[in-house]
């Protein structure tokens, strides 16, 4: 039997599509080992977010090369569509695959394995042949390929979008990903049936740009999520990352009657300044912003609303950084998800001037997770003495087993099996070192 290994770099997005690869090689009868172990191919799903990412990426690929220097080594992901004559340089990768033919392995194994029966004799003749290339160009790429996660963790990721049509200034997304597309509807159920029926009780849809489920057709997310509603079998949803404009006030007066629906919103603000949201291209201003999360706390006063926002962007003064400062501490939200600004190649903001000095720009992030830290403390804080559903979760750390309530908070208690993918009504008693202690009802 042979061995695979898989590393993902990235999103919800990528681990849904790694599960995937993952049961497409199990169907061949590849037996999956850890990435540390010596495998006969190991497969490198990529990110490229940030500079970051490209140099965890390229560290990742030497590992596995040194690990076994003759195994089939096979790159894809976003690194490998934005940079993928880059990867097919590295001695020892012999496939990098662009966004359209991520899926593509088994043909390349196939003749492969034919060559290696040929040319026998020579033990490192796949080492001494250059790496396959297989990219296009990225308005080229038109394929959606279905994907979600089963047994890597509790809940379920299932992919129902891909790509996005925005033209952020700072985002290498859409040239690593493509246009927005999707799968149907009658698609999705049919997918989120499967995950129904290996036992799951919770899925996170995820995406790129999920919001714009159903980009070109008469479908849309909020159609989705009502029929998804109608499964058996699944006991929650949540909605990954969506964009403010995409969130309609339909759809959260929607989960505010869900019984499945989970009251969890994690929606880009990206900054609180009217002037870098211009500069950012980003498709609504501050006050629609806080319009959007006042809807939710009419609705969801109970809910989680994770933030994303970038500081450091070109141009991005100490005045703009203030303003987008008390606009956060001024709005009823759970959390904040703090990125640093990266330059990106061929993105508009790469050449934009008065670029903001490191020090500065970790100055800032500095600030706004302290105010992060400040708003989470608080938010867990309003339900200490109240009951919740908790979804348990598999992992075990120092003995003991974590899990999340509907509306996302973390609970921890002593590791018990019987616990693991049990949805159990607790008591939420104090909130102590980024967790609840509970009792069981």
């Amino acid at each position: 039997m042979k061995k695979v290994a898989y590393y993902t770099l990235g999103c919800k997005l990528n681990f849904s599509e790694t599960s995937t690869m993952g049961r497409m090689f199990a169907e061949r009868g590849y037996e999956r080992v850890n990435f540390d172990e010596k495998a006969d191919v190991y497969i490198i799903n990529t990110c490229s977010v940030t500079d970051t990412a490209d140099k965890k990426c390229r560290s990742i690929i030497n590992k596995a090369i040194k690990t076994a220097p003759d195994a089939k080594i096979i790159v894809n992901g976003c690194y490998a569509q934005l940079k993928g004559n880059e990867i097919a340089q590295i001695q020892g990768v012999n496939l990098v695959l662009g966004a359209e033919n991520k899926f593509d392995f088994f043909d390349f194994l196939e003749k492969s394995e034919l060559e290696s029966q040929k040319e026998s004799e020579n033990k490192n003749q796949n080492k001494n042949t250059p790496s396959e290339l297989h990219s296009c160009e990225i308005n080229q790429v038109k394929k959606f390929h279905s994907a979600y996660s089963l047994n890597d963790r509790t809940r379920s990721f299932l992919k129902i979008q891909d790509g996005c049509n925005y033209p952020c200034t700072y985002c290498t997304i859409p040239l690593a990903r493509g246009k927005s597309r999707s799968n149907t509807i009658a698609g999705t159920v049919a997918e989120a049936r499967k995950i129904a029926e290996n036992g799951f009780k919770e899925i996170v849809l995820t995406g790129v740009n999920i919001g714009d489920f159903g980009f070109g057709t008469d479908e849309n997310l909020f159609e989705l999520i009502k029929e998804l509603e109608k499964i058996e079998g699944i006991e929650r949803f949540r909605i990954s990352s969506i964009e403010p404009n995409l969130l309609t006030d339909e759809m959260i007066e929607f989960v505010s009657r869900s019984e499945k629906i989970m009251p969890h919103f994690h929606i880009p603000l990206q900054s609180g300044s009217d002037k870098i949201l211009k500069l950012m291209k980003r498709r609504y201003n501050t006050k629609f912003f806080s319009n959007k999360i006042a809807q939710i706390n009419r609705f969801l006063p109970h809910a989680f609303i994770g933030i994303d926002v970038i500081v450091g962007f070109p141009s991005e003064t100490e005045a703009d950084f203030e303003e987008t400062y008390q606009f956060l501490k001024n709005l009823n939200i759970s959390f904040l998800h703090v990125f640093s600004y990266s330059v990106r190649k061929n993105t508009p903001a790469a050449e934009m001037e008065n670029k903001i000095l490191p020090k500065e720009i970790k100055r800032r992030s500095d600030l706004l997770h302290q105010l992060s830290d400040f708003k989470h403390t608080e938010f867990n804080k309003r339900f200490e003495g109240q009951t919740a559903k908790v979804l348990f979760e598999q992992q075990k750390t120092k003995g003991k087993m974590h899990g999340f309530t509907e509306n996302y908070l973390k609970v921890e208690t002593d590791f018990d099996k019987k616990l693991i993918n049990q949805i159990i009504e607790i008591k939420l008693n104090t909130y102590e070192e980024s967790n609840f202690k509970i009792s069981f009802l």
